[in-house]
This record gives structure tokens, C-alpha cells and sequence, in this order.
């Protein structure tokens, strides 16, 4: 029986990569010298750190613009508050999304059942599996998931015919 997953997944080595670029770009900038402005990565979440909101900013835009440049989707990130650390020295993480939440999850689930096409949507973990009898119907399926959840961002893998 033909099954696709549906997963949120980002490219992790492509994101330490362009953390790791934004990094040597702030050291390189000639509006950083002699400032605070700093980023790094742990596991899913990106650490911003400088000495105000607009220099944060600036540290955003640099890194927004080097995961477009090695395709990987700015929606991945979701931006945290920014919190005072000591002195007048700000900073800011960023996680990385990976995996579905459940009420995302479940909302794709209804999405599918409600739209009357062939196919059933079971929840596994942190991705979501649709399978139906007809390929036409699972790529039916597949453009109605990306039309309707368009801030999410959803990739389809294990395409099994």
C-alpha cells in the first residue's frame, strides 16, 4: 500500500554551517569590532549574544541570510525573547525546529479526513504517515498539506509505492 511520511526536519549540518559562517562574518565586520556580538550553537538552539536589540538584529539578518544561502527554511527558527544578561549586554536563543508538535500534528490529521480523499493520516511519533491505495491521491494529498499549512515547514520522505 503506497505511504508517504510527513516530517519537519531541518538540515542540521547545513544549520551548524551557516552559524558557524555567521560567526566568522561577525568577526570579520568592521560595525562589530570591539562589541560583544557573538553567536553559537548547542544542539537545537542557536545563542545570540550582544550589547543591544538593533545589534541582534543585525546578528539575525546575517544568519537568516546564510541558511537561505545553503536552502534551508527560515521558518525553522523560533525567535525567543530577548533577556538582559549582566552590564548592559543582551541575548537572545533561537531554536531550531525538529519534529511536529502534536497539535500541528493533529491538525493534519484533520485536515486529511476532512477533505474526503482516499487516504488515512496516522500520527508516529514527531512525523505524521499518510497511506492510500492510489499514488494520485497521496500527491493530492501532499499538495493540499503544503496549500493549507504553508507556515509550517513540511517535508514529505519514505515515498513507498
Amino acid at each position: 500500500m503506497p505511504s508517504f511520511d510527513t516530517v519537519c526536519e531541518a538540515n542540521e549540518v547545513e544549520v551548524r554551517h551557516a552559524v558557524e559562517n555567521t560567526a566568522k562574518e561577525i568577526t570579520t565586520r568592521f560595525d562589530f569590532k570591539g562589541t560583544s556580538a557573538a553567536i553559537d550553537i548547542k544542539d537545537n538552539d542557536i545563542t545570540l549574544t550582544g550589547d543591544a536589540d538593533f545589534q541582534l538584529q543585525q546578528i539575525m539578518d546575517i544568519l537568516r541570510n546564510k541558511l537561505t544561502k545553503r536552502n534551508v527554511d527560515v521558518r525553522f527558527l523560533d525567535e525567543g525573547e530577548v533577556q538582559k544578561v549582566g552590564g548592559d549586554k543582551v541575548k537572545q536563543v533561537v531554536k531550531v525546529r525538529n519534529g511536529i508538535a502534536s497539535d500541528d500534528a493533529k491538525k493534519i490529521q484533520r485536515l486529511i479526513k476532512d477533505s474526503k480523499l482516499k487516504v488515512q493520516a496516522s500520527i508516529q511519533g514527531e512525523s505524521v504517515r499518510v497511506t492510500g491505495v492510489k499514488r494520485d491521491d497521496l500527491q493530492t494529498a501532499m499538495a493540499l498539506i503544503r496549500k493549507d499549512l504553508s507556515d509550517l515547514p513540511l517535508s514529505f520522505n519514505n515515498f513507498r509505492d
